[in-house]
């Protein structure tokens, strides 16, 4: 996992002395329309060689289906599968489209009211922290733009700066986005009873259950049963209109 901190605050304490509070957001369905699917299919789409690209975007048309149905049973075993798909692209020229990524994908897929959200909780001296099973080169300057404290997401493994399809364990998916709240919270000298997390998906059930106060937003009919049940606010940011 990565983190960038974008600002100056330390561990364990706010700029006014208080202990630090946190709010985890993730990222697809949550803050943003679009999938990890949709950035691949841009990377692959935008590579020097058209045959290679032809070829990258004709393989994940076909692998389409089994990549649905995995991801129904186990977000982990659909992140391990999906990320294969970046086996021999350059770390470099990743770096370089990711920037466009963002000006020509990514920005406008954001929702106004997760925008405004993120300010409230700012503004309300939360520190934020994007906790995404996305890889850091696609989420990176999606960090900067919605200016994050930190970020926390898979990492490709690079061969002599060549991808070979594999992700920096652990990785994180399901119960590990948990482990990781805790880890974050021991960090800043705080307990995740303090914290909050925002989601949109069943799958991201133990992050939401790791925090005092849990969010479903814009969540599947699964989610919206369970946060239901158990009281948790329900906030639809999805049909917020973009400016």
């Amino acid at each position: 996992m990565q983190a960038i901190d974008h600002s100056q605050r330390q561990p364990g304490a706010t700029g006014s002395g208080e202990p630090v509070r946190l709010a985890f957001y993730d990222f697809d369905g949550t803050l943003a329309s679009g999938t990890i699917v949709h950035r691949y299919a841009y990377f692959a789409g935008r590579l020097d060689s058209r045959l290679e690209a032809l070829s990258r975007q004709a393989r994940l048309l076909l692998k389409v289906p089994l990549f649905v149905g995995v991801n129904q049973f186990s977000r982990r075993r659909f992140n391990e599968l999906f990320f294969r798909e970046y086996r021999g692209l350059d770390q470099q020229v990743l770096i370089q489209l990711a920037g466009r990524l963002l000006d020509e994908q990514v920005r406008r897929s954001i929702y106004p009211a997760a925008r405004a959200a993120l300010a409230a909780d700012r503004a309300n001296g939360y520190r934020l922290v994007l906790l995404s099973g996305e890889l850091d080169v696609a989420l990176a300057p999606v960090a900067a733009e919605l200016c994050f404290d930190d970020l926390v997401c898979n990492r490709l493994v690079y061969r002599d700066g060549i991808a070979n399809g594999e992700v920096v364990a652990p990785l994180l998916a399901e119960g590990e986005k948990a482990v990781a709240i805790r880890r974050i919270c021991e960090a800043h000298g705080t307990t995740p009873a303090t914290a909050r997390a925002y989601s949109d998906s069943l799958s991201d059930l133990p992050m939401l259950d790791a925090v005092g106060e849990p969010f479903a937003v814009n969540p599947d009919p699964r989610l919206r049963r369970v946060a239901q049940s158990r009281g948790w606010p329900i906030m639809n940011w999805r049909d917020q209109p973009h400016v």
